[in-house]
């Protein structure tokens, strides 16, 4: 039986095992995957000795995606511009390819939930990975300008800096956004983990169509929750259905197949 795996510290609460066996059972696969809690200082060995002992692929989350991306042998173009990894896949050669299926997994929600993506404005919460790992995929999907708002505004010039080459991709401190139409926003801060709202004028999203929050929970978040107490006609979202299309994307690199993601959906619901 083909193994596979997520690495991360902590792991205990990931659903990736979930999702994976489940993937499988609609497809009529038969694989193993397990969650292995790896020690901070500890990935490479850890992982050395997942692929060593059969593993043909893993899913890396926190804290070591960026570790992923050193440790890989070959990159795809996505996970280069993402600067992290959180897929591997043993190749038949022995090398180890590195992919980042993140951001394709919040464009697919996207689409899926209808929201608006071609010529759209976007202001992006956040510079840390999980905004950098959904950038191009934005770009790509048509979006024609993104804001990149951050506490530290020197790390999201950094990050607009990066894409410019691909886009329309400017940056700004949260006290100083420009006030533009946008279409949607999106908060990849981990704000909605502690209960916070985003420190920006809620001015700046009174007419958005669509919100999303990269973070999930059963009770609606505390930035879609701000969304919706200051723009009631807005489209809310979670990242629920980002989570399970990184995995279906990643699912596809390792097996070729993509499972159907809506099915897992309606049951997390």
């Amino acid at each position: 039986m083909d193994k596979y795996a997520v690495f991360g510290n902590p792991i205990k609460h990931s659903k990736s095992p979930e999702i994976h066996s489940q993937f499988a059972s609609q497809l009529n696969e038969h694989i193993e995957y397990t969650a292995i809690l790896a020690p901070e200082d500890g990935f490479i060995s850890s992982i050395k000795d997942f692929f060593a002992g059969g593993g043909k692929g893993a899913n890396v989350t926190l804290p070591f995606k960026e570790v992923a991306f050193d440790y890989a042998d070959t990159l795809t173009e996505r996970a280069k511009l993402a600067g992290a990894v959180n897929t591997l896949k043993l190749l038949e050669d022995g090398l180890v390819l590195g992919d980042n299926t993140d951001g394709a997994g919040l464009v697919a929600d996207l689409q899926r939930h209808q929201a608006q993506l071609k010529g759209a404005v976007v202001l992006l919460l956040g510079a840390g990975g999980a905004a950098r790992g959904c950038i191009y995929p934005l770009l790509s999907a048509g979006v024609k300008k993104i804001v990149i708002a951050n506490r530290t505004a020197t790390k999201a010039q950094a990050l607009a800096d990066l894409f410019t080459p691909h886009g329309d991709v400017v940056a700004a401190p949260l006290d100083g956004i420009p006030k533009l139409p946008y279409t949607g926003v999106i908060n990849s801060t981990s704000s909605s983990v502690t209960g916070d709202t985003p420190k920006i004028s809620s001015q700046l999203i009174t007419k958005v169509a669509w919100g999303y929050d990269m973070f999930y929970s059963n009770e609606r978040t505390s930035f879609l929750t701000w969304l919706a107490n200051n723009n009631n006609a807005c489209y809310l979202m979670d990242g629920m259905g980002m989570l399970i299309g990184q995995a279906a994307e990643a699912y596809a690199v390792w097996r070729g197949k993509y499972p159907n993601v809506d099915l897992l959906l309606e049951k997390a619901k």
